[in-house]
């Protein structure tokens, strides 16, 4: 009678730990199998790994400046990597293949899940704001508030690469309405169909009303500065081919690598087309659920 109900016990388990490896894969099988994904990078690998996607190519991300942990917390393989120390991870320009989206029309999306720690940080995407005058593409963002983006999921877009005339920096990107609060999980994501670029927390996109952004007086033509929407945020300019290397959690600046991203990434997945509302929605749903949901 013990031997059964050990027996018993053992297969419970065993069933147990199959439907949590089940759980985990669901999600990640239906992103794998939605059109337009480029690829997927569940950060399940140990720490001194290259991190591989799954989609058009494995698209294998080096750690830089030092070696990025994996921690068993995640909403999507059940691990993420713990980025701190500046500490980033990148491949070079000349292997991005698929990951080089651009055109005057292409649209793109780009989401992560990730545990933010505080401080302006990137997330993921092709962006250099230095080297030849900038080489900025697309990046996803949390946190920019020189163009009124404070604690907000910011999507950056650039066509030329460089400033935006006549500012020292870039304000093209949308900013949601929401704010993230530290040490929660978060789904946040950003998409550009060509027109707008439109930011996303959890899931849930808000438009914001016209307002004046900061920082944007005193240059020339613009005695009182600018006033728009920044989410969504209208740039009918497209993508520039502006050679940045694709990077995870740092970009390079004029002081060299910077924007370190702080806390926890736990998926990053590239879309090269627009995701609609309604996908967005379904996305979070599918991978936010129980202990992740906020």
């Amino acid at each position: 009678m013990i031997g059964k109900r050990i027996f018993q016990f053992t297969m419970w388990m065993v069933f147990v730990a199959t439907q949590a490896t089940f759980g985990r894969q669901e999600p990640i099988r239906t992103l794998a199998e939605k059109n337009g994904l480029v690829a997927l990078w569940d950060f399940k690998e140990a720490a001194g790994n290259e991190r591989k996607a799954i989609g058009r190519g494995s698209f294998s991300l080096k750690e830089m400046n030092g070696p990025i942990s994996r921690i068993e917390e995640g909403p999507l393989s059940g691990f993420s990597a713990v980025f701190k120390e500046e500490a980033f991870m990148a491949r070079p320009h000349e292997k991005t293949g698929a990951l080089n989206i651009h055109g005057k029309m292409q649209g793109i999306t780009v989401m992560a899940w990730v545990k933010w720690q505080g401080k302006t940080g990137f997330v993921g995407g092709m962006w250099n704001e230095y080297t030849d005058g900038g080489k900025r593409q697309y990046g996803l963002f949390v946190d920019l508030p020189h163009y009124n983006g404070a604690n907000q999921v910011c999507g950056h877009v650039s066509a030329s690469g460089g400033a935006t005339p006549p500012f020292p920096y870039s304000c093209d990107y949308s900013a949601s309405k929401q704010e993230l609060d530290t040490d929660n999980w978060h789904f946040i994501a950003f998409t550009y169909d060509g027109q707008n670029i439109k930011s996303y927390l959890d899931g849930e996109f808000k438009e914001r009303a016209p307002e004046p952004i900061k920082n944007t007086k005193g240059f020339p033509g613009l005695p009182e500065g600018l006033v728009h929407s920044k989410n969504p945020y209208y740039f009918p300019d497209g993508l520039g081919d502006n050679g940045s290397d694709f990077t995870v959690g740092a970009v390079v600046l004029q002081r060299g690598m910077g924007n370190f991203f702080n806390g926890l990434i736990g998926g990053l997945a590239i879309f090269d087309r627009a995701l609609d509302e309604t996908e967005m929605q379904e996305i979070h749903q599918l991978t936010m659920s129980g202990k992740f949901r906020n």
